[in-house]
């Protein structure tokens, strides 16, 4: 039979179809009170049955059903690639451990709980984790604890616990451009406080060695541009930290936003709420920290010089002396994820209030800030709004003209109501306003347009995980393999200097604009932030 014919016998068997089911629901129309129970039902299940399997083909959207696989290395060279790590408090902790180097301790943790509870997999998670086949050859940390802890973590190359065996440690580096000048080191990952991203990921790319720097990309508008020079000039691979760059939520809006799901988008929110000490940089003070195990000196570096501050040390984000504040540090991860999927770029213009409102403790940085940026060129504007005194959690959502959608780890798009694109189905019934169009989240086999309360909770631990393959993935393992993959020349970095570029000068204009009380604007030509 030729496809012609093929195609016709389709089409025939799908208008029987659709004939048999209006002739259905006009015969149980026709029967009184029992009929009419009947006819409410079959109705109700063909609606279901068209917004469950029907839907998603009218919108473009049925990839929305495939998973999305995991993708082992690919790269011609896959030799064994030299790691350098400068800063081993938290993050670059969580880093060294998401490459597949965690602390004994961490293994001994994470077994003790996985024998209190069956549920908890987070080691066997990890113990699955693809080899990237690195080896960490160079450290360096200023506090002597967290030197020695990075030493122990990078000895640990069978994911052993403490009494299992261990390889060779690194080698420890008192100053960062000792690390850098090495010949055993190939490529860097920079998890230091603020101000010192630039200055050492330019030394690093003239060094030539390939960068992982964690956000924000910079501390000022000219580091900006220096570090967007050194990069380029230098032929590095360079990846900014931005581990929900991975999400398969972010990347499942991408193709809702492209195919105009949405309609014309007019306004995009997105918020910080968090209300714990930690959660406002108050972290804990380790009782080791003195003025012998601490390089106070190299500390500051860059920054104004300042008496030895166990508190500026631990909880250095507190002060624009080395901080970029809400913006660089929190701001950051959503307008990363809001140019992933909609590739606004730098903003226009920028406008905020805000101020030291609860945390009355010699901060300078705010704990509560308001930002609002203004794109002309895409009739749009964004809102930014943070409060380290409240949890209330809300979420990144898009406005439309036709739906609004909410992204977090997972991802919903409601209808709106006075949608124009929607109108008939919202008249005829088989979307209603005030359910979700559809939802999306990650490791859930196939979309639907309800989920339950169990998936959603599920979905939420997607900010540490997601899912490739039908499987759990750590989704910073999958940003620092992303970044090697690259180095091997398999592919590129989906948080690039471009991406880096644009987002701190977002984060900057946010800053200028908060601290100098007026509406900032980004000069073209002059590739800086003016106030006229």
């Amino acid at each position: 039979m030729d496809n012609k014919n093929s195609n016709n016998d389709k089409k025939e068997k799908t208008n029987k179809e659709n004939i048999s089911r209006r002739d259905a629901l006009k015969s149980l129309a026709t029967i009184p009170f029992a009929g009419a129970l009947l006819y409410g039902a079959f109705r109700k299940k063909s609606l279901q049955h068209y917004r469950q399997n029907q839907l998603l083909k009218d919108l473009n959207l049925e990839s929305l059903n495939e998973s999305m696989p995991f993708k082992p290395v690919q790269a011609d060279n896959h030799d064994t690639l030299r790691i350098g790590i400068i800063g081993f408090g938290i993050r670059g902790e969580q880093i060294l451990r998401s490459a597949g180097f965690a602390h004994p301790e961490q293994i001994d943790s994470w077994a003790e709980a996985a024998a209190l509870d069956r549920a908890d997999d987070r080691l066997q998670v990890y113990m699955d984790q693809e080899d990237l086949n690195i080896r960490i050859t160079g450290v360096c940390d200023i506090f002597t604890v967290h030197s020695q802890r990075a030493l122990e973590a990078s000895a640990n190359i069978h994911r052993a616990g403490t009494n299992g065996q261990k390889g060779e440690p690194a080698k420890f580096y008192s100053h960062y451009k000792e690390l850098l000048n090495a010949d055993d080191i190939d490529a860097v990952i920079i998890a230091t406080p603020d101000h010192w991203h630039a200055k050492m990921a330019i030394e690093a790319a003239k060094a030539g060695k390939h960068i992982y720097l964690e956000k924000p990309l910079s501390l000022t508008v000219a580091e900006t541009h220096d570090i967007e020079n050194a990069v380029r000039e230098n032929n590095v691979v360079f990846q900014l930290g931005h581990q929900n760059r991975q999400i398969e939520s972010n990347m499942r809006a991408k193709d809702i936003i492209d195919k105009n799901i949405l309609g014309k988008i007019t306004k995009i929110e997105c918020y910080t709420n968090r209300n714990s000490p930690n959660g406002a940089w108050v972290y804990d003070i380790h009782p080791e920290a003195s003025e012998q195990t601490i390089d106070w000196q190299q500390f500051l570096g860059p920054a104004p010089n300042h008496p030895f501050s166990p508190e500026r040390f631990f909880r250095w984000r507190c002060w624009w002396d080395y901080s970029t504040g809400l913006t660089g540090d929190l701001f950051t991860h959503e307008f990363d994820a809001i140019n992933q999927v909609t590739g606004i770029g730098i903003p226009h213009s920028a406008v905020a209030s805000g101020g030291i409102y609860y945390f009355k403790d010699g901060r300078t940085v705010p704990d509560i800030l308001q930002v609002s940026y203004e794109y002309p060129d895409h009739d749009l504007n964004l809102l930014y709004s943070a409060s380290l005194a409240s949890s209330k959690q809300r979420y990144k959502t898009f406005f439309g003209h036709d739906a609004s959608m909410e992204l977090s780890a997972n991802m919903t798009v409601y209808p709106d109501r006075n949608s124009t694109r929607y109108s008939e189905q919202i008249e005829a019934g088989i979307i209603q306003p005030d359910t979700p169009l559809l939802s999306f989240v990650p490791g859930r086999e196939g979309v639907d347009v309800v989920t339950s309360a169990t998936e959603q909770y599920f979905a939420s631990r997607g900010l540490l995980y997601t899912y490739r393959g039908g499987r759990r993935v750590d989704t910073t393992f999958l940003h620092i393999k992303e970044w090697l993959d690259a180095v091997r020349g398999a592919g590129e970095t989906s948080c690039d200097i471009r991406a880096g570029v644009e987002e701190a000068l977002a984060a900057h204009m946010g800053t200028q604009a908060y601290r100098l009380q007026t509406k900032v604007f980004w000069d073209k030509d002059k590739k800086d932030i003016v106030t006229a």
